[in-house]
């Protein structure tokens, strides 16, 4: 067994490439360093020149995740539009990674909350929400949307779209189309953001 059809850096793209089959086929239960040498023919010590432990190959993986999830997530911001437009192409190019890549998806998001997650995954791991809430801000700023916090707006945002595409990930819409879903979860998010976040609990709503 040799290593020589990756002597010319490869070898490392093609342990995440077969890592991202193993883990859609079996679960990250399945994910195992001297698996992957078995399956790509080269020495059990091969791939430890690249990755010390499993937990590395994982940020790895999730690493890639985020940067092409991201793209889109960007492609989807800068596009020609006004900002209702643009948070709807935002919302789609996030349910639309979700739905195509959900085990890689729930390997993103969990691998990046590890505590031994690499800073590099946790901050592209937030690329996203950052993209998200700037274009809150802006419509705030245009008089689009009410003033508020547009940390947690974002957050409420993903909350909701993510949601839903683990709902049609899993084949759980009961025939409701993830499209006419997303559209009219991007509508409710938006109308909620016109009217305003509710004041807290025990405010009496009268101005001083």
């Amino acid at each position: 067994m040799t290593d020589q059809p990756y002597h010319h850096g490869k070898l490392r793209e093609a342990l995440l490439a077969r890592a991202t089959e193993i883990i859609e086929e079996a679960g990250v239960g399945g994910l195992s360093l001297r698996q992957l040498a078995r399956d790509l023919g080269v020495s059990h010590a091969a791939p430890g020149k690249h990755f010390r432990d499993k937990l590395a190959l994982l940020d790895a993986l999730a690493l890639d995740g985020f940067r092409g999830m991201n793209v889109r997530i960007m492609e989807a911001s800068e596009a020609a539009g006004d900002h209702r437009s643009r948070f709807v192409r935002i919302a789609r190019a996030y349910v639309d990674f979700a739905v195509s890549h959900p085990v890689l998806l729930a390997v993103m998001h969990s691998t990046k909350h590890h505590p031994d997650a690499s800073d590099e995954l946790r901050s592209i791991g937030e690329d996203g929400l950052r993209v998200a809430r700037a274009l809150i801000a802006e419509a705030q700023g245009a008089g689009e949307l009410a003033p508020g916090d547009c940390e947690m707006l974002a957050l409420i945002c993903f909350v909701s779209l993510h949601g839903a595409a683990v709902l049609a990930a899993g084949n759980l819409l009961d025939g409701t189309s993830i499209d006419s879903l997303t559209v009219a979860t991007t509508d409710l998010l938006w109308a909620g953001m016109v009217a305003g976040m509710p004041a807290p609990q025990g405010a009496s709503g009268i101005g001083a």
